[in-house]
């Protein structure tokens, strides 16, 4: 497929998108413009270069999205990027709510798409954070005390999935909710399950 044309597998997403229509096809149109390969990807228009994920184009109830895969990488001169949760390493959106404020931005926007670009033909890379710098709740160590299977049960998973277990976990305020939801997880975790699985 060549670069920085329409690709008609995707048209579908665009066609019946009922929110954000205009401004998916004005995002498509900038993303388009700086020669990028139009793919779908995690079922969203994903654009690419040389195969590396730069953006994807995405819509919530409140906004629509570009997101920038390795966002956190950017300059930002315009404090525009936003990290969706405290939790996300890599990825920054930059948020719309209507045609007009994309219209505005489109050569800031162009300015970053090509960063993005710059970034990974620069073979750049996320430092993300260690599975050890995250702290391990005191209510799941009382458990590991408690039942001495569950902390070798838990040692056995995944980095991902201890991390979202740990992530889970620490969520609430209250050590009780904490407890609660430890509690309920053992099983799965004692059948090495993830938090999803």
């Amino acid at each position: 497929m060549t670069k920085g044309k329409r690709n008609p597998k995707i048209d579908p997403f665009f066609n019946k998108a009922q929110k954000w229509k205009e401004e998916f096809a004005k995002l498509r149109d900038i993303v388009l413009d700086c020669e990028l390969t139009e793919e779908f990807k995690w079922m969203h228009p994903c654009y690419t270069f040389q195969n590396k994920n730069i953006v994807l184009i995405h819509g919530f109830k409140e906004y629509c999205a570009l997101l920038f895969h390795k966002g956190a990488l950017l300059k930002d001169p315009h404090g525009i990027l936003i990290q969706q949760t405290e939790n996300v390493q890599s990825a920054r959106q930059i948020r719309f709510t209507n045609v007009q404020e994309i219209d505005e931005m489109q050569l800031i926007l162009k300015t970053y798409i090509d960063e993005a670009i710059e970034v990974e033909n620069a073979g750049l890379q996320v430092d993300f954070k260690k599975h050890a710098e995250y702290i391990v709740p005191e209510e799941l160590e009382n458990k590991f005390v408690e039942i001495p299977d569950l902390k070798t049960a838990f040692e056995a998973l995944t980095p991902g999935r201890q991390r979202a277990y740990i992530l889970h976990f620490s969520g609430p305020k209250q050590s009780k909710t904490r407890e609660s939801r430890v509690e309920k997880y053992i099983p799965q975790i004692l059948n090495g399950k993830g938090l999803n699985d």
